[in-house]
This record gives C-alpha cells, structure tokens and sequence, in this order.
C-alpha cells in the first residue's frame, strides 16, 4: 500500500517536472520583453494611419457620447436646482417649472 503511493507520487513529479519544462521552453514568437509576445499577421503594415486598416473614424460619431454626457449633465444640473429650491426631487425635467 505504501510502496504503491509512492510509486504514484514519483510518477506524478516526474509528470509535472516534464510538463513545466515544456511550458517554460516555449517563448512565444519574437518577444520584444517578457510577455509582449504579439506578433501581426504577415502582410500587416508597420504603420496602420493611411492603411486598408485604418478605421477612419467620423468626428461627429465620437461626439455622439460627449453630446449626450453633456446633455446629462444639465438635467442633472435642474434637477439639483429644483431640488434646492422645493425639497423635492423630480426625477422627470419635463415636470420641473
């Protein structure tokens, strides 16, 4: 019984030493520091700006959010206005005076 579990033992740190050399052998591709291991695609330019990869993203649809934090912003600001002058909070701005 002993002998057995023992065996078993043995068995499984040589599993795992074997396994952990593996894994620390492997470096990924062309690290430029310790895992920063990304690589792109062949074909990929060095430079995306001007490419068939650029997004080029619309300047009004980036504004869209800062529209709408904005227009949040001023609700919030009547809110707390309204808030101060009456003691109570109104949740919806159409029914503040």
């Amino acid at each position: 019984m002993i002998k057995k579990s023992l065996v078993t033992l043995a068995a499984s740190a040589v599993i795992l030493a074997v396994g952990a050399g593996v894994a620390g052998a492997y470096d990924g591709t062309k690290c430029k520091a310790p895992g920063v291991c990304w690589e792109p695609k062949p074909g990929y330019p060095e430079k995306v700006a001007g490419s068939k990869y650029d997004p080029k993203h619309n300047p009004a649809e980036l504004a869209k959010q800062q529209t709408a934090l904005d227009a949040q912003a001023a609700r919030n600001a009547k809110r707390a206005a309204n808030f101060k002058k009456t003691g109570k909070w109104v949740q919806d701005v159409s029914k503040i005076q």
